[in-house]
């Protein structure tokens, strides 16, 4: 099951990449390799073709001390800020 959602989350990175996840008071660890999700800026002209696409997001499985894995998919909102935006089952 894939469900969208909004929720704010706390992330924490060790050399840019996430390594844990607080989402609704329970706390993941992250127990794969992150995927970088990437995006084509908003600013830059349509006729700017090969652009490079910086990392916007990350994909990765978290678990918590239960033993229950998900998929999640977070984006930054700000400096300090993430969004879960879909959680995978």
């Amino acid at each position: 099951m894939i469900a969208h959602t909004t929720d704010t989350v706390t992330v924490w990175r060790e050399h840019g990449v996430p390594v844990r996840l607080v989402w609704r008071g329970v706390r993941y660890l992250v127990t794969d390799t992150p995927t970088a999700l990437r995006g084509s800026p908003d600013y830059l002209d349509p006729g700017i073709t090969h652009a490079p696409e910086p990392i916007i997001g990350w994909r990765f499985q978290g678990t918590p001390a239960t033993g229950e894995s998900h998929i999640f998919d977070v984006r930054r909102t700000g400096r300090a800020e993430w969004e879960l935006v879909r959680i995978y089952d």
